[in-house]
């Protein structure tokens, strides 16, 4: 099996909301149709949000409806990242206990609900792949 496109969907009630926050966040755009919006970030498609008018936001992070999945960001300026997603309607969840130490992560809520992390850890280049590719 060749896998051509991965792409994380969303579920949401309000996909204008949900798709707005994540092209804020990534620095994006939104493509919209009648029950789906795609999130494109330089060219690529890289999230979806689909329609869904009884969504339930997971409770995090032990509520009765559990969460199943969440993105992981890594970002360059803890600070300047919270502030901006905080801006464009997150909710923080779980603030580090110090903003100062060399690796971290802090849990949001995005506007539908669904968890995500901010995190940052000094001393790994960005484009490292931990070996993955073997380069």
């Amino acid at each position: 099996m060749r896998i051509l496109r991965q792409i994380t969907v969303f579920d949401a009630a309000d996909m204008s909301a949900e798709s707005a926050f994540w092209a804020g966040l990534l620095g994006g755009e939104v493509w919209a149709d009648d029950n789906f919006h795609s999130v494109i970030v330089e060219g690529r498609w890289r999230l979806g949000v689909q329609f869904a008018p009884n969504h339930v936001p997971p409770g995090w992070p032990d509520g009765e409806q559990q969460q199943q999945v969440h993105p992981d960001l890594h970002v360059e300026d803890i600070r300047a990242a919270h502030e901006h997603a905080i801006s464009l309607g997150a909710r923080l969840l779980k603030a580090a206990e110090n903003l100062d130490k060399p690796e971290g992560h802090q849990v949001y809520a995005d506007p539908a609900g669904h968890p995500f992390c901010l995190g940052w850890h000094e001393n790994v280049a960005l484009a490292h792949d931990f070996g993955a590719t073997r380069g």
